[in-house]
């Protein structure tokens, strides 16, 4: 592998570690213990995976036709999650019920969500001169490097804000999703 296609992968997986980051984040904020962080590391990592294997397997041809609405439906869908979040901290929804990123089909949906820009770079990731084995244990391991510092991050942030930690961590969704999309809209970063 030469050292433009390391850097270009190196770049490709920070540039997908920083949604997860993000969504990290906001999941820290609420507090988290070892096995949870585990466990959000291990699913937003094989969604990043996964969905980039599943853009390899559609192909180039797939990616002109889905890749940008793709990125944007990732983006809409992460918002959605924040706006809820807010919905839930604003109207006192009982703890335990509700949205939780960090177990079931809160971590599920999450994880989907984050990942869909993985499907994009999928379409085009077997030419930028890297084996596809490769590239994914690049993506993986940016993947759960990002959860972790965004973890560990939006839990100081959430002890200073403790009794409002939802409200602050579904705005972080919208506006990470929010964000994501402008950048992408107007052809700024990835």
């Amino acid at each position: 592998m030469s050292i433009a296609a390391f850097f270009k992968i190196l770049f490709v997986s920070v540039s997908l570690g920083l949604d997860v980051f993000a969504v990290s984040v906001g999941v820290g904020m609420k507090g988290t213990d070892r096995a949870v962080k585990l466990r959000i590391g291990a699913a937003f990592a094989a969604a990043e995976i996964t969905m980039t294997i599943v853009g390899v397997l559609l192909g180039q041809a797939a990616g002109k036709l889905l890749g940008d609405a793709a990125g944007y439906l990732g983006f809409a869908a992460l918002a959605g999650v924040g706006a809820y979040m807010i919905y839930e901290a604003l109207h006192g929804t009982e703890e335990g019920g509700g949205f939780d990123l960090s177990r079931g089909w809160g971590l599920t949906l999450g994880a989907l969500s984050i990942s869909l820009d993985s499907l994009g770079i999928g379409f085009s990731i077997l030419y930028i001169g890297v084996p596809l084995g490769v590239s994914l244990v690049f993506i993986g391991v940016a993947s759960l490097l990002s959860t972790t510092l965004g973890l560990a991050l939006g839990k100081r942030l959430g002890i200073v804000a403790e009794e409002t930690a939802a409200l602050w961590a579904g705005i972080v969704l919208v506006l990470t999703g929010l964000a994501f999309a402008a950048l992408k809209f107007f052809n700024l970063g990835s």
